[in-house]
């Protein structure tokens, strides 16, 4: 029996699990309203709730954990700035699940996930994570050429052209290359044994 262990498996690892309940909060947060499996949004539920609740607290430990959560600084501002004090009124349920139709490739059961107050958040814009900047390379330092490759030494490369063509250099009988690793003693001395 499943005592005290609450929450679905979902098919996934512990690591994958939490890395899509993170996606799906960071969706949640951007866009006010997801599509997903109904189970995913149950789920979901609470740790959006959580995550409002955090930002609602709105101090910097707060701050630090939503951080874990959520994979954008731009989504965790926006529910710190934005979100919280939409919901400063209500003590819970921030969120709502809205059954749908059933997906037409695997008839899975499908919901939207929604704030409660989604009209006034579509009000405010999405967040838009900062640019990356990529550094440049300094003026003064000149960049290496790549080396030119080597030529290979000749004797290797007449070699490699002789085993390359059939005929009596480059390809010995299977009964020549036996006899050349034997050592050269070694048959008188089995037939003096005799």
């Amino acid at each position: 029996m499943r005592h005290a262990n609450f929450g679905r498996k979902l098919g996934r690892t512990s690591s994958h699990r939490k890395a899509l309940m993170r996606n799906l909060a960071t969706s949640l947060l951007t866009h006010g309203r997801i599509r997903t499996t109904f189970i995913k949004a149950k789920e979901l539920q609470p740790v959006a709730d959580q995550l409002v609740t955090l930002a609602k607290r709105g101090d910097l430990h707060a701050r630090r954990q939503a951080l874990t959560m959520v994979f954008e600084e731009a989504v965790v501002a926006r529910l710190f700035q934005d979100i919280a004090p939409w919901y400063k009124e209500r003590s819970g349920g921030y969120t709502r699940i809205l059954k749908l139709e059933p997906r037409p490739g695997d008839n899975a059961p499908m919901a939207f996930i929604e704030f409660v107050d989604r009209k006034e958040l579509a009000s405010l814009k999405r967040p838009v994570p900062p640019k990356k900047k990529f550094k440049k390379p300094a003026e003064g330092k000149k960049e290496k050429a790549p080396a030119a490759a080597k030529p290979a030494k000749e004797g290797v490369q007449e070699k490699a052209q002789a085993a390359a063509k059939p005929g009596k250099e480059g390809v010995q009988k299977s009964g020549q290359a036996k006899a050349s690793t034997k050592a050269p003693g070694a048959s008188k001395a089995k037939k003096s044994g005799q």
